[in-house]
């Protein structure tokens, strides 16, 4: 297939999903059932039964890719590939869950039985697999048995202090907080009868999930400077390089990720913008990314930068409403151009920064943070004229008129100055230390700052419902909530440019 033809190719319906859901509809979609119904009926004598099962609001299941951190090289084709099919498991069951509320009402053991049993079979043989490519391949490998148990994340109550809490951002350096997570969300939202709803798509966002950042008390760290790092006199390397890429205007869209199911297709199982590199799908060699077009002003930029879309559920249907990791995965409604995504490289407050190497992959932030917990979550939310007060990581703002909604990510800096990759995704790249050092040998590399900003019509909280809400696709059983959030960098920049960036940041100079 040409490149061209690929541009905005989403894969088609998942055949599996909607046979699992058991809703499909004539195109193709599926409605995602209300993860409450049923569970105030007062004309039957199960209530408490039927209650109790309404509860679960979404399945948790053990990360295996991120417990996989020596995998032989030989092997990880195959362990990719076992993921992707522990994901696309895990996508079946919540689907399933979604579809049937009425015989969880009358069934307390129905999500055990018919749902969390039989994915533990599935993802038992999925491990296996797993641990087989691992040791033919001269690897050793943990008992992965462990790991095939999920279990039923029930709905709680929004916390009291909401927006106000979370982790803090240090110049790209992470420090968990006291975000809510594992369900201690409000899943539902929405107020009918008694029973709660969730947005357009059946499986959120919810009124829990926004707040009105005028009424969020200031939180945003002190004494950061003009290229994102705190001002600390004239020490380190204190440059920047900003890449003009573009907002995704062609609509290079696809539901891949080549940097963690290469060679699947719908991956992600949600949507990606791409901006940069135009050849960016599941199936892309590097060589192939390496000889791609760039929507890049700088022709010497053909990095790749991905992250999830943003959709304004207004009730639109847009391109992949029937599609696998669009509409029958729950993730619905318009899908929002940015209008504005500002590409910056920063440097290191304590030092010079190194070249990154071709091919360097980095994943920031957790598409799954919602039943992963906070440990990679890296998460910025805020609206304009506010960035330097507030930022929120487990809430979407709410932004005052005149004011637009800002995605904001700092990536890791540091390298481990050999790996361009590693097998979790995760160890060859780190977070800066406090002091602006790389800890373990890591060297420091140029900082990726992301800020996308969005022309969002304000969603209003009405009677306990969000009313025209927006949400970033995730994973369906991560029910769009915001600490999702995450984003996606290849570093393809020739080698005339990538030193021309790392001359002007260890200088002190402004470039593009």
């Amino acid at each position: 297939m040409g490149r061209n033809n690929r541009k905005r190719r989403t894969p088609l319906a998942n055949k599996a999903i909607a046979a699992s859901a058991a809703l499909a509809l004539g195109g193709g979609g599926l409605v995602w059932a209300n993860f409450y119904a049923s569970a105030h009926e007062s004309n039957s004598g199960q209530n408490q039964t039927k209650a109790a099962a309404a509860q679960i609001a979404t399945i948790q299941c053990p990360d295996v890719g991120q417990k996989l951190t020596n995998v032989p090289n030989g092997a990880r084709n195959g362990v990719n590939t076992e993921l992707a099919n522990l994901d696309k498991q895990v996508t079946e069951a919540y689907a399933r869950l979604a579809s049937t509320r009425q015989a969880q009402a009358g069934d307390s053991g129905f999500v055990q039985n018919a749902i969390l049993g039989p994915l533990k079979e599935k993802r038992s043989a999925a491990l296996d697999r797993i641990r087989i490519n691992i040791q033919r391949a001269g690897g050793q490998v943990a008992n992965l048995s462990q790991l095939a148990a999920c279990t039923g994340v029930q709905a709680q109550q929004p916390a009291t202090n909401a927006g106000q809490g979370g982790q803090q951002q240090n110049g790209g350096q992470q420090q968990n907080g006291g975000q809510q997570q594992n369900g201690g969300q409000q899943n539902g939202g929405q107020q009918q009868g008694g029973q709660q709803q969730n947005g357009q798509g059946g499986n959120g966002p919810t009124a829990a999930d926004f707040v009105d950042i005028t009424k969020v008390q200031a939180n945003a760290q002190l004494g950061v400077g003009q290229n994102g790092l705190p001002a600390n006199g004239r020490s380190g390397s204190r440059g920047t390089f900003t890449t003009k890429c573009g907002t995704n205007g062609n609509d290079n869209h696809n539901t891949d990720n080549v940097i963690v199911a290469p060679g699947v297709s719908n991956g992600a199982h949600h949507l990606h913008d791409y901006v940069g590199n135009q050849s960016n799908d599941a199936f892309a060699s590097d060589q192939e990314l390496a000889g791609a077009q760039t929507t890049c002003q700088n022709q010497g930029d053909k990095s790749s930068y991905f992250w999830p879309v943003l959709r304004l559920q207004d009730g639109t249907q847009d391109f992949d409403q029937n599609a696998a990791g669009g509409g029958t995965e729950g993730n619905v409604g318009k899908i929002l151009q940015p209008a504005q995504a500002q590409l910056k490289f920063v440097g290191n407050k304590k030092g010079n920064v190194v070249a990154m190497p071709t091919a360097l992959r980095i994943i920031t932030g957790d598409a799954k943070a919602f039943v992963n917990g906070n440990a990679n979550a890296n998460v910025n939310w805020s609206c304009t004229g506010f960035e330097n007060k507030v930022q929120l990581h487990d809430k979407y703002p709410i932004c005052p008129q005149g004011s637009q909604v800002v995605r904001t990510t700092n990536f890791q800096s540091c390298w481990d100055g050999k790996n361009i990759d590693s097998a979790n995704h995760r160890t060859h790249v780190a977070f800066v230390q406090a002091d602006g050092t790389c800890a373990n040998g890591f060297k420091a590399i140029p900082q990726l700052q992301v800020r996308l900003v969005y022309n969002v019509p304000a969603p209003t909280i009405q009677n306990g419902q969000v009313v025209k809400p927006y949400a970033v696709d995730t994973f369906p059983e991560n029910i769009h909530k915001p600490v999702t959030d995450h984003n996606d960098f290849i570093n393809f920049f020739s080698t005339n440019t990538m030193n021309k960036l790392v001359k002007c940041i260890n200088t002190g100079q402004k470039c593009q």
